[in-house]
């Protein structure tokens, strides 16, 4: 049976394909030939992927994805369509879905909504709720560095804490845009803001929401 991070998996190497390279996405600085690049070193060359984590080890990182990112496009895309080797902790069916389905999610949106016609994709209420799972766990860890108080809710009124603090503000909005807020994509993020007018702006300008 199909996972959330395989359907994703092949969802995003097939919108990479067919934006070519030079694609523009939403991550600053990044074609889309660079997020490919990211996408695989990620999950092939745990050598270097710690510099996402580890600030000390970003130089490296930084040398590999280049690397990677000077190969022939169509070979990156076949690289994130086949997945990880077999030695590679993603290859794991339960750790691909965990550490993937969002990861891939994002980065489909990355590219979808780069462009300026992009239209809200409708997900089916399963993967709404992994990833309102998924934002639930990982929500304090990706807000942080909010400036001010922070809850998610969903249209259903269920909520998470993302930052305590005061003022608040409150984020609505379905599970996938919420999950672009928090991981830094408010501006594109389909979502109201509830609070002190003065808070949300503060929130709104902030550059510190996301892993």
């Amino acid at each position: 049976m199909s996972t959330h991070a395989k359907r994703e998996r092949l969802l995003l190497a097939d919108l990479l394909e067919a934006e070519g390279p030079e694609a523009p996405t939403l991550c600053e600085g990044w074609r889309a030939r660079d997020l490919a690049a990211h996408v695989v070193v990620r999950e092939r060359r745990a050598d270097a992927a710690g510099g996402l984590l580890i600030k000390q080890l970003a130089p490296r990182l930084e040398r590999v994805q280049a690397e990677f990112a000077a190969k022939p496009y169509e070979e990156l895309i076949q690289l994130i369509r086949t997945g990880p080797p077999r030695f590679s902790p993603f290859a794991l069916k339960q750790i691909d879905e965990l550490s993937n389905a969002v990861e891939f999610y994002i980065h489909t949106e990355d590219v979808r909504r780069a462009r300026p016609d992009w239209t809200p994709r409708e997900l089916d209420p399963v993967f709404a709720d992994t990833l309102w799972s998924r934002l639930e766990r990982s929500a304090r860890l990706a807000g942080r560095k909010a400036p001010v108080g922070l809850v998610l809710r969903r249209p259903d009124g269920q909520t998470a804490v993302a930052h305590r603090g005061a003022p608040v503000v409150t984020v609505t909005g379905e599970p996938s845009e919420l999950l672009m807020y928090v991981y830094g994509r408010q501006d594109v993020a389909d979502v109201e803001l509830d609070g002190d007018k003065q808070a949300i702006a503060t929130l709104h300008d902030s550059k510190q929401l996301g892993l």
